[in-house]
């Protein structure tokens, strides 16, 4: 099977695209404290942080800045484990998010199927 050009994956790969998209600095590690304590619990154990995972540093990134915006392919709804998704935490914690479909209609990305 041949390899097909990817052009969102050529386009992510130019320079300054990759500056663009590059979050180069560390988390807030007081901003992350706000994102586990208001966005998930302040009691959470070893074991539960570890199932958390990187998700408050995302959304403390999100945060850190009113011009960020968290992108997640998560639904805003209650997950099959009774686990919260992203999109309600960054709502409740005034982030703005979206999805990927809105990244790229904001961009002005199409893929040229439709005349």
């Amino acid at each position: 099977m041949p390899e097909e050009d990817d052009l969102l994956l050529d386009w992510m790969m130019e320079k300054e695209n990759q500056d663009a998209l590059k979050l180069d600095e560390a988390a807030d590690a007081a901003l992350v404290q706000v994102v586990v304590c208001r966005g998930y619990a302040p009691d959470l154990t070893d074991d539960e942080l570890e199932e958390v995972g990187r998700d408050p540093f995302l959304i403390a990134y999100g945060m850190a800045a009113p011009d960020r915006c968290v992108v997640t392919t998560e639904a805003s709804k209650p997950s099959k484990n009774g686990r919260t998704e992203n999109p309600r935490r960054v709502r409740r914690l005034s982030v703005v998010w979206c999805n990927p479909f809105q990244v790229n209609r904001a961009l002005g990305f199409h893929t040229g199927w439709k005349p």
